[in-house]
This record gives structure tokens, sequence and C-alpha cells, in this order.
């Protein structure tokens, strides 16, 4: 085994390799470069003694992260790799640190989707020189350690998953269309209306909001892999998302509504839009992201998860931060 860190001319080489890999995820891809605009990146990869690749992994880096002269060296969800190969994770692992010997002093951290219950996938990575903590709160790591996933779902059919889920999200699921609800996608081009709700819904929950431009480069970035959905009642968009599909997976991204007509439960509806979409292209998993699952954390953000439960999926718990200091 051997690693090396790429030059342009092989990014294509490394692209394919995340995008069919079953560890692949849309943070890994290096589409992902172009909505963080803000960072400088490398992609490294893992290759056996024939040559073939057996790992990869995309580090985005801040040199001066929060204006103390330490850098940050970060890989989103990474690496792109059998977790329990231990040569390919050593591998990667030494090209983080290659990249960290170009900066004074900083951290290095990934976030690997491994669970929390997986000590024998930990091992590989605290084997390869990485530190880890478990048990960190909500806030204490880079992504949320809990995700809610709807799984398995290569194979299934609309009504499949229909009877999974309970009785009310049938009817919630079905009763928007009933009652005048439409619901369609597009690219950028209808960007506007959206950001007025995610404002709109930013302010009402308080919590913070990406800049417009942010969310136009991602939309662009992934082309006929993303979509940006949109419910209308009468003319007026009542909800929205932002939903990426890759890698085998739909990652319900961003969402946000108004508070008028919420009797018509239009996020509902674009749910399950996004849901159809995963299995009409041959997802495996709906990834409707991160989620607190204690209240105290935040009620706000406990209330989403309590939403994102109706559709009967499974509330995973990721092993968290792996990371070096330099």
């Amino acid at each position: 085994m051997s690693f090396s860190i790429l030059s342009p001319e092989e990014y294509g080489l490394y692209e394919a390799f995340v995008k069919q890999h079953p560890h692949g995820n849309f943070m890994q891809s290096l589409a992902w470069t172009r909505v963080k605009k803000n960072w400088q990146f490398e992609a490294a990869v893992s290759r056996d003694e024939a040559g073939a690749l057996r790992g990869a992994m995309l580090v985005l880096i801040l040199p001066d992260a929060k204006g103390d002269g330490k850098a940050l060296l970060y890989a989103p969800r990474g690496p792109v790799c059998d977790y329990a190969d231990r040569a390919a994770v050593a591998d990667l692992a030494a090209a983080a640190r290659e990249l960290a010997a170009r900066y004074p002093a900083g951290v290095f951290k990934a976030d690997p989707y491994i669970l929390a219950s997986e000590q024998s996938l930990i091992d590989v990575f605290t084997g390869a020189g990485l530190s880890f903590q478990p048990g960190l709160g909500f806030h204490d790591c880079v992504q949320p350690r809990h995700n809610y996933m709807l799984t398995h779902l290569a194979g299934k059919t609309y009504d499949d998953l229909l009877q999974q889920f309970g009785r009310k999200t049938r009817y919630y699921v079905k009763m928007p269309t009933e009652r005048g609800v439409t619901v369609s996608y597009s690219g950028a081009e209808k960007l506007d209306e959206f950001y007025k709700l995610y404002s709109e819904t930013g302010e009402r929950q308080a919590f913070s909001i990406r800049p417009r431009q942010y969310l136009e480069d991602f939309l662009n970035a992934y082309g006929e892999n993303i979509r940006l959905y949109l419910a209308y009642y009468e003319g007026q968009p009542l909800a929205g998302a932002i939903t990426v599909n890759y890698a085998g997976k739909a990652a319900y991204v961003y969402g946000c509504s108004t508070s008028e007509h919420r009797e018509l439960c239009p996020t509902y509806a674009l749910q399950w839009a996004m849901i159809r979409w995963a299995l009409d292209t041959g997802c495996d998993i709906y990834d409707m992201q991160g989620i607190c699952i204690d209240p105290a954390e935040s009620e706000q953000l406990y209330s989403v998860y309590q939403f994102k439960k109706k559709f009967n999926g499974e509330a995973l718990e990721f092993a968290g931060d792996f990371y070096f200091d330099f």
C-alpha cells in the first residue's frame, strides 16, 4: 500500500472512485470545493500493490482558521475506503500528516460514517494514530453525531415505503396534494423564492442561515445531482428544500417553510417527493441529516428530530471526530 497527493490531472480518477464507493459522500466529492470557496483543498488516495485505488480523501484546509495562525485540515465525512482496511486507513492518515507538515501548527479532523457501537472500526482509526473522544455532544463535533436516515431503500417501491410509515404520516403525505398543494423541483433559477422562505424560517426559529451565494454555489456545483424543491398552494410557495443525490445516497441538506397554511402540511409533501427521487435513482439511503436527540441541548433542533421520526427511519449515532494535533 502507498499514498499520494493527487495533481489536478488525476482528479477525474478520484471523483469516479468516490462516487461509486459505498462510503462515498457528497462532501467528499470535489464538487464540494466549489461550494467551500474560502477553503484550500487537496485530494489524497491510497493504492494497493497493483496500483489500484483502495481509498480516497478530500481534505479542506483553512491555513488560519481562527485568526491565531493555526490551521484546520478537515476531511468531511471522510475518508472514503473500507473502514476495516487498516492499510488504507493508515495510508490516508499518513497523507493527512504530510499535508499538516506544510503548516506550523493546527489540527486535522475527519468524521467517517462509523457508528459509535462499531468499536473494531474505531480501533482501526485510533491504530492509525488518530485521537478519538467518545460521546461528545451536539455542538462538540464538526458534524452532528446523530443522523436520521431511511436505510435499505434499494429495490423498494413507493407502496413498500408508505406501508412502513405510521397511519398519520401516510395521511399527512397524501393530504396536501388532495387539497391543492403541488411540489416541483428546479435548480438555482428558483433560489430567490427559496431564500425568502429560508430567511423567514431562520428568523422565526432563531438559527443562522447561509448566504444566498453559498446556496447558489451549492446548486450549481452538483448539476443534475441536486434539486431545489418547492411546495406551492395557489401559486404561493409554502415550503422548500435542497437535496443532493450522490454515491447512492440522497441527502436532505436544507429545509424551510412559511408559517402560513401549516394546516396543509406542505413539508410532508416535500419529504415524500424527495424520498421518491431517492427511490427512483436507486439510492439505498435517504439521509435526513443531523438531529439533536437531547432537548436540553436545543429544543428547536429536538423538535425537528420529532418531525423526522414520523418517517419511520433510524436515528443513527456515529462515533464523531477523529483527529490529531500538529
